[in-house]
């Protein structure tokens, strides 16, 4: 057999290996998932139209670093209860919202990420802007780049820790405590599921 007649016998199995090709919304649905985690811009827009709760609130991510990311919450009116305080349904969604936009900028746009379970723990009264940082980022990040590159859909446990910035003492104040579970799933995973017949 010659070169030629070996590779027109591999053309067959490299056109059946080929991905089937991807629609219009698949590709529009990764390019805004890329977007919206480019910057603070793009996540305030796409939260604007997706995100409701999370554009009302005004809640922005800053990353320094793979294990000093932080999402801030600020103080306004919208996220205060009665007697001035951090409302607990503000800090208790948003701290869904701060860890979703940390592990969906790990996976990145290839990966549907979905909260299965989450705890909270209130400290003490929040009385100014609250930071959520997560617990041991450098070593999750580890974990979550592990399990992508192991394949297939995976759970990652997340520990946040809420504080509040004290404009006058220069500090920040622990003022809660949020136990997360999320389970990813690789976006073709879930396509190949949707295109199953159905009994």
């Amino acid at each position: 057999m010659t070169i030629s007649d070996s590779q027109n016998a591999m053309a067959p199995a490299a056109t059946a290996m080929k991905p089937p090709r991807r629609s219009l919304y698949q590709r529009l649905d990764d390019f805004i998932s890329r977007l919206s985690t480019r910057n603070n811009f793009w996540h305030r827009v796409c939260s604007l139209i997706w995100l409701p709760f999370a554009w009302k609130s005004g809640i922005t991510m800053k990353r320094l670093g793979t294990d000093r990311f932080t999402a801030i919450l600020p103080f306004k009116r919208v996220n205060r209860n009665w007697y001035n305080a951090m409302a607990g349904a503000a800090l208790l969604g948003n701290s869904e919202v701060a860890a979703g936009m940390f592990l969906f900028k790990e996976c990145g746009s290839d990966y549907a990420v979905v909260c299965k379970d989450m705890h909270y723990k209130f400290l003490r009264p929040c009385l100014g802007p609250a930071v959520y940082r997560i617990a041991d980022g450098d070593g999750t990040s580890a974990r979550i780049r592990e399990a992508i590159e192991a394949g297939g859909e995976f759970n990652v446990d997340l520990q946040l820790e809420v504080s509040q910035i004290l404009k006058n003492k220069g500090r920040q104040l622990r003022v809660g405590r949020c136990e997360l579970t999320f389970h990813c799933t690789p976006k073709t995973m879930v396509r190949q599921r949707r295109r199953r017949p159905r009994n």
